[in-house]
């Protein structure tokens, strides 16, 4: 059987721990593959404790097609942990399920794709343990970009619920998304796996300038991690957003508008609350409950916990 994707290994030969950094689980975020194989060049020189793996390209069904899915049309993060004699993409769930299990911390890199543009956030999942919640707010935090985000400890089918079963900390990075490739995002998001590294006492250079998140929000409630679910089209047409990532709107503002290009009937969509635009949808043709967006209920900076309900 062909290999299912390229990992990358290294061992400083001293003792500390394994952290795991997988890249392109979606086939149209570039940026994470990029910097992932900016990683795997920098890599030697600076590693002095423990070991790293990287994978610069988990889903290269899904690559080959410039698509978030696969061939077989599954998305691989609602399809851990796989199955080993599935479809093409079960059986990279499989085996990325694998190396998660084998580490002792965990970094995915993300972005919005074509369709989301994503305000920069290190998010988790929320854990039983102390210590992995401890251990993940710690490595979002030494990430550094501007808004830290924990969400329920209930989704499946994610890298992340694999490590969330196996005790593994983990987070995942968004920002931004559609074309062009953004250079200062790749920049960004290899400096920030570094950051997260010298964090655990890894590196050569332990000095690394850190940067204080702005926002902080875990929110324990249901789903309210699970992007695709919010603010969904009203109707079918060609939506025009009104806002941007990052922003902070008000009630009633307006989020966007669809138009319907046969009837030329125009449907306003407004803000629903209070909050910062946690990313929008850019534009373009939508079908009824398509995603446009979503918004976080924060509008200053600081840090705020919203209890399960």
């Amino acid at each position: 059987m062909p290999k299912l994707f390229e990992t990358y290994q290294f061992d400083s030969g001293k003792a500390g721990p394994h952290v795991l950094i997988t890249a392109g689980v979606h086939g149209d975020e570039y940026e994470p593959v990029l910097a992932a194989q900016e990683l795997v060049e920098e890599m030697p020189p600076l590693l002095q404790h423990g070991k790293v793996t990287i994978v610069p390209v988990v889903n290269l069904s899904a690559y080959k097609l410039k698509n978030r899915c696969g061939e077989d049309g599954l998305d691989l993060a609602r399809t851990c942990p796989g199955i080993a004699g599935g479809t093409v993409t079960e059986q990279v769930a499989f085996e990325v399920s694998e190396l998660i299990n084998k580490a002792d911390y965990y970094i995915d890199l993300h972005t919005g794709g074509k369709i989301f543009d994503i305000f920069p956030l290190a998010g988790y999942m929320l854990h039983n343990s102390r210590e992995v919640l401890d251990a993940q707010r710690n490595m979002a935090e030494a990430f550094g970009l501007p808004l830290v985000w924990g969400t329920d400890r209930y989704a499946e089918g994610r890298t992340l619920s694999v490590a969330r079963d196996a005790n593994v900390p983990a987070i995942y990075v968004e920002y931004g998304g559609p074309d062009p490739v953004s250079a200062k995002i790749v920049k960004e998001y290899a400096e920030g796996c570094l950051k997260v590294l010298a964090s655990l006492s890894m590196l050569h250079q332990q000095e690394r300038k850190k940067i204080s998140c702005l926002y902080w929000v875990e929110d324990h409630r249901l789903n309210n991690g699970h992007l695709q679910a919010k603010t969904p089209a009203p109707v079918d047409g060609i939506f025009l957003p009104s806002t941007e990532s990052g922003k902070v709107v008000r009630t009633g503002d307006v989020w966007g508008m669809i138009q319907d290009p046969v009837t030329g009937v125009q449907t306003e969509i407004a803000v629903g609350s209070d909050g910062l635009v946690l990313f929008t949808r850019v534009g373009g043709y939508v079908k009824k409950d398509d995603s446009l967006g979503g918004l976080l209920p924060i509008t200053e900076p600081g840090k705020i916990i919203f209890d399960e309900q």
